[in-house]
């Protein structure tokens, strides 16, 4: 199973590409370090919610927290 951290990457980088921004163009954007989303979008970090907020609100994104159906 892909990890939460593997997930968040992946959308974090499909959109930026959507986009056609360079990560280097988004973290300045974003006001983080090109490091720190490099490791993101390959799922290597666990960024803070401000980080993480700074890139979704860039990129157009939102982060929502759903209740889990029970199986």
């Amino acid at each position: 199973m892909e990890s939460l951290q593997h997930r968040i990457g992946e959308q974090i980088r499909l959109r930026r590409k959507e986009l056609n921004i360079t990560q280097p163009h988004l973290a300045e954007i974003a006001q983080v370090s090109v490091n720190t989303l490099y490791k993101i979008e390959r799922g290597e970090a666990n960024p803070t919610l401000e980080v993480l907020g700074k890139l979704l609100e860039v990129l157009g994104l939102e982060l929502c927290v759903n209740v889990k159906s029970v199986k």
